[in-house]
């Protein structure tokens, strides 16, 4: 490994990209492609009780329209397997996708979709995750018992504990505590998101997509399609920029049932506007955190309640409160710890995973806690920090045991490069073992 840490290693794609060579998702125009864009919901939560294509129809270019009837398989898709393909009656967030316009182009896809009249039954929408579990609160979509996740029957807190957390806070000499939030923040790509669709001379429908999960898609679209993976050509690697963004399925699934019913090339693209709209986004945490203490600087207990925006649909989210909530503790040795997550959902666009999906949530506020302790123990930050860290063999907060510590290592070789010298006895510390 020797011969490639720290080294500058040439990448792969690199030569292609810098020459222009490479050819992304929104590059590929096939003779008689047409041209697909998405009918939105424009409230955030309704019935939709009808939808009158007469006018769009009539206009020059239109080829026609993709519609929740139009889909042969699956109408839910996602990683929770709970999101319309396309919205049958009930909306649950603005810019929701009722229907797909194709045409000619996409000018005449934005001058159709103008005329197509829509009857929607306006409802009163709930935004605020703390709003959204009140008992009276408005339930985001049909069918939910409350607007909390349920991660079992009935189960709607996810709870990580290690020790006794009540009896550590009694051990503490003192304790602080601290409210923090996280904001909604979106991946902007430089590639929106979009999708290529056709049939090859095999008969077989050949996608070009942008996805960072090709496998983990293939077979949600093969449901939908309600064809078999064989049928299916999903044919990506060259992402246009992804940061964990292109991990939901947000083109390929419109652009596949364009090209199933009008047996043409399509490509469903979104604008700037839209992704920026209605793509899914980084979701907003909030977090209380309450941190006991010894004299001696050793941290004796933390109780930790995490709040995560999930959007009007699961995806990712679920598994990202757990996730979130495995590190929210930062990479230090705490003996009792409790920690109670919720996914709460509201009538927005969803979210999804991002770079350092939701640990880097919990590490922000984690880390403010230890300067909160430094400060009330009047210890030095850095003498904190290599006093709790983590070593081998220490369990974090699922009960995992952990193995190839490196946050003593880590800090040191930081201290170096910021021109910080560390007491000889902190330089002393290893991750493995006390």
């Amino acid at each position: 490994m020797t011969e490639y840490v720290g080294m500058a290693m040439p990448r792969y794609d690199g030569l292609g990209q810098v020459t222009g060579v490479t050819k992304f998702v929104d590059d590929f125009v096939l003779p008689g492609m047409l041209y697909a864009k998405a009918v939105r919901s424009p409230v955030h939560k309704g019935i939709l009780r009808g939808m009158d294509f007469s006018a769009a129809k009539a206009t020059p270019g239109v080829v026609g329209f993709v519609t929740y009837d139009d889909i042969p398989g699956a109408k839910l898709f996602g990683a929770c397997g709970d999101q319309p393909v396309m919205v049958k009656d009930a909306i649950s967030y603005k810019g929701e996708v009722l229907a797909v316009v194709v045409a000619v182009d996409e000018d005449t896809c934005m001058e159709a979709i103008e005329k197509v009249k829509l009857d929607i039954e306006e409802q009163e929408p709930v935004f605020d995750m703390f709003k959204a579990m009140e008992p009276d609160a408005p339930l985001v979509r049909p069918g939910l018992k409350s607007n909390l996740w349920e991660y079992a029957p009935g189960v709607t807190t996810r709870v990580m504990y290690i020790g006794d957390a009540d009896a550590g806070f009694k051990e503490a000499d003192d304790v602080v505590e601290g409210h923090y939030e996280t904001g909604e923040q979106d991946h902007a790509s430089m590639e929106p998101m979009v999708s290529v669709a056709y049939f090859d001379s095999a008969e077989r429908l050949v996608i070009h997509t942008h996805s960072q999960c090709l496998y983990f898609q293939l077979g949600q679209l093969a449901a939908i399609f309600d064809l078999p993976m064989s049928r299916i050509r999903y044919v990506g690697g060259v992402v246009g920029g992804g940061f964990g963004g292109k991990n939901h399925i947000h083109a390929d699934h419109h652009a596949g049932l364009a090209a199933l019913k009008f047996r043409r090339p399509v490509k469903y693209r979104m604008s700037r506007r839209e992704d920026l709209l209605y793509s899914t986004k980084r979701g907003v945490f909030i977090f209380d955190y309450k941190t006991g203490f010894k004299k001696d600087g050793r941290i004796v207990a933390n109780h930790i309640n995490v709040w995560h925006d999930a959007g009007a649909y699961g995806g990712f989210s679920p598994y990202g409160v757990e996730k979130c909530s495995m590190f929210a503790c930062g990479p230090y040795h705490i003996p009792n710890i409790r920690i109670e997550g919720k996914c709460v959902l509201t009538n927005k666009a969803g979210s999804s995973s991002m770079r350092g999906f939701t640990i880097m949530n919990g590490q922000f506020p984690m880390e403010l806690q230890m300067h909160k302790v430094a400060q009330a123990l009047g210890m030095d930050p850095w003498e904190l920090r290599f006093i709790n860290a983590w070593r081998d063999g220490d369990i974090g907060a699922s009960r995992y045991v952990v193995r190839g510590a490196g946050a003593l290592e880590a800090m040191k070789a930081t201290a170096e490069m910021s021109g910080i010298q560390l007491p000889d006895h902190l330089l002393a510390m290893s991750s493995r073992g006390r």
